[in-house]
């Protein structure tokens, strides 16, 4: 599956865990926008995704880390310890660079 497709299903199913319609969407996208990025037509704007985490109530990084969850648990555990390590690495390698 493309990430385009992931990320709309993400979506979607988020939406829907939250017994949320598109229409209520209506604040931050239209309806038919908010449909073509569920269907993995158009892809979001990091702006967008801040504005649709908003409405869902989420954090926009859980919001994108959900196109992306595994299924299985333990694989699960695997990208959260990259995703912490991934982290960790620019934090590390910020403060090498600090001396601008």
């Amino acid at each position: 599956m493309g990430l385009l497709k992931q990320f709309g299903t993400g979506l979607q199913k988020a939406r829907k865990s939250r017994g949320l319609t598109q229409e209520d969407f209506s604040v931050v996208s239209s309806r038919t926008y908010l449909s073509s990025l569920e269907r993995g037509i158009k892809a979001p704007t990091i702006t967008k995704i801040d504005d649709i985490a908003a409405v869902l109530g989420v954090h926009p990084l859980s919001l994108v880390a959900f196109a992306y969850l595994p299924t299985d648990v333990e694989e699960r555990k695997k990208l959260f310890s990259q995703v912490i390590a991934d982290l960790e690495s620019f934090e590390d390698q910020g403060d090498s660079h600090d001396s601008r």
